[in-house]
């Protein structure tokens, strides 16, 4: 009989071995990002034990009343396959068991255990890869029109106009959610703000762990169209050049165009499933997902 599972919340001494765990899955965790979720939901994130060794980890976050995600979902390879995952994977469920709608990204040889769950496909998310030096500017047209923007950084970003732009694309507003996320100090945050001060687009690239090394992760990443999203990209990628990953949504069908321009090649991909009523609100102007395990 295998041994009885403990499961606690996560705690700040397990951010180490979680981050550790994910880094070696190739998930590229990025630098700080299992503390964010912590603070988007700190009765969402679960460890399981073994006695005193941790063997597995799931994330059952609640954005809000309405919706939650799942992710961060693994076990080591040396127990698996005893019912610990199962168990983990329960205590998800239960944390969000009043949420109406539940989402998740499955890679494909856990899609058909998920829909045995009451999880619906939605669509495609492809992870795509960068590498080398950032790709020239694109050259302005002699007939070219001044830029209807201009790309700030950091501080000088209007966090006001960026939460508006931001509570327009989602379920509900997460003003948390965004502090948390983009005034991390790993990395750079772009925002592209017009001369009336409203918020066309913002994105953020952070360093992260790579099986084999480090690299940069991109996103989240949201524009109200192409052109935006890359002057974004190109504004991003010109301050981090080396190996970038992006997971963007098939949902959005100028995502995947733009990034092949850009230099991106797919590596992988996932699919979006949701358990309930799928989110009204659309991804089409979403071009780089926030992080994998939390939607």
């Amino acid at each position: 009989m295998p041994s009885p599972l403990t499961i606690r919340p996560l705690e700040r001494a397990d951010i180490p071995t979680i981050t550790g765990w994910a880094r070696r899955e190739g998930f590229a965790p990025g630098v700080g990002d299992v503390a964010i979720y912590r603070q988007t939901d700190r009765q969402g994130l679960w460890v399981g034990w073994l006695g005193d060794e941790p063997v597995g980890c799931i994330a059952g976050v609640r954005y809000n009343a309405s919706y939650g995600f799942i992710g961060l979902f693994l076990v080591v390879p040396a127990q698996r396959g005893r019912g610990y995952g199962v168990q983990l994977w329960r205590q998800a469920l239960e944390h969000l068991a009043d949420v109406p709608c539940i989402g998740l990204e499955a890679a494909p040889d856990r899609i058909d255990d998920y829909a045995g769950w009451g999880f619906a496909h939605a669509s495609p998310t492809t992870r795509w890869q960068r590498l080398g030096a950032p790709p020239p500017p694109a050259a302005p047209s002699p007939a070219a029109k001044e830029p209807p923007w201009c790309l700030l950084e950091g501080d000088a970003i209007p966090a006001a106009a960026l939460q508006r732009f931001d509570a327009q694309r989602e379920p509900s507003p997460r003003p948390h959610f965004l502090r948390q996320w983009l005034q991390h100090p790993a990395g750079t945050v772009l925002a592209l703000v017009d001369r009336q001060g409203a918020c066309h687009g913002f994105g953020r690239v952070r360093p992260c762990l790579l099986p084999d090394g480090d690299g940069w992760r991109l996103g989240p990443l949201v524009a109200d169209g192409p052109a935006a999203a890359r002057a974004l990209l190109e504004g991003l990628l010109h301050r981090h050049p080396g190996t970038v990953l992006i997971d963007a949504p098939g949902a959005n069908p100028d995502a995947a165009p733009l990034l092949e321009q850009l230099g991106f090649v797919p590596l992988s991909r996932t699919l979006r499933m949701y358990r309930g009523t799928p989110p009204a609100v659309s991804l089409a102007d979403v071009y780089g997902l926030a992080c994998l395990e939390l939607g």
